[in-house]
């Protein structure tokens, strides 16, 4: 999570918050990635304790983060994160948005289907209003993706990425190269959603990140993290993502 954002939006059991405060927004961000006792959100926030002890009773009371103890010891609370982000505020991106609805309008003329375009301009509206949906839509792609990669056959890792690679073919997502023998990084070219944005300086294919995370969760039980690293939306001309165990 970038620090610059204003605001924040996540989803718990109770709904939708939207947080704006930079010192619980910090709190939030050390701990997407696991636990963190006390002592070290003080040491990596670099607040006060007193400060953070304020904030932290505040996000427990809005079922944000739950505090609990080790099961080998008791006296050892830590903390855990209790939401998912939806979406972060952004400066709105009008001018690339107007671009991507000049592509929508000519590719539909040129033959294409509508209904593949409908997607985009979703995902690329919310943004130019100044919401980035990069969440939420990698939540999906994970629901998704656990859902889908029941039906795959592959017991291993090189397997799984050679199934994806034929389902992007099939269902003309683009086509997806794995990259290397260990099957850590895979490059697409021709993405369905991005292959004709603009260099608008970010990575746009959160929904993706997720869809693959979600296959290698529910068939293999393998947690892993996918981050794209090169984009159209990047100014490159393919999509490139690395896998790495969580």
């Amino acid at each position: 999570m970038e620090m610059s954002r204003n605001t924040v939006i996540l989803s718990n059991d109770r709904g939708m918050v939207a947080l704006d405060s930079p010192v619980k927004l910090k709190i939030l961000e050390l701990l997407t990635n696991g636990y963190a006792s006390f002592d070290e959100l003080v040491e990596k926030s670099m607040k006060a304790k007193s400060t953070i002890s304020v904030h932290l009773h505040d996000l427990q009371e809005m079922n944000l983060i739950q505090e609990k103890t080790f099961p080998n010891d008791k006296r050892k609370k830590y903390f855990v994160l209790n939401a998912i982000y939806l979406a972060y505020s952004e400066p709105p991106l009008r001018r690339q948005y107007d671009t991507q609805m000049d592509n929508i309008a000519s590719s539909i003329i040129d033959g294409d289907s509508f209904k593949e375009k409908l997607f985009c301009s979703f995902r690329y509206g919310m943004e130019a209003y100044g919401i980035d949906p990069k969440p939420i839509l990698k939540k999906l792609g994970t629901d998704i993706g656990i859902r889908i990669g029941r039906e795959f056959e592959s017991k291993e890792c090189g397997g799984i990425l050679e199934e994806i690679s034929d389902f992007w073919k099939e269902h003309k997502l683009g086509d997806m190269t794995i990259n290397n023998g260990n099957g850590t990084e895979i490059s697409v070219v021709n993405c369905y959603h991005c292959g004709k944005m603009p260099n608008v300086g970010k990575t746009l294919c959160s929904m993706d990140e997720g869809f693959i995370e979600g296959v290698f969760l529910s068939k293999l039980n393998y947690a892993c993290r996918v981050s794209e690293v090169e984009c159209y939306g990047t100014g490159h001309k393919n999509c490139k993502f690395t896998i790495k165990e969580k």
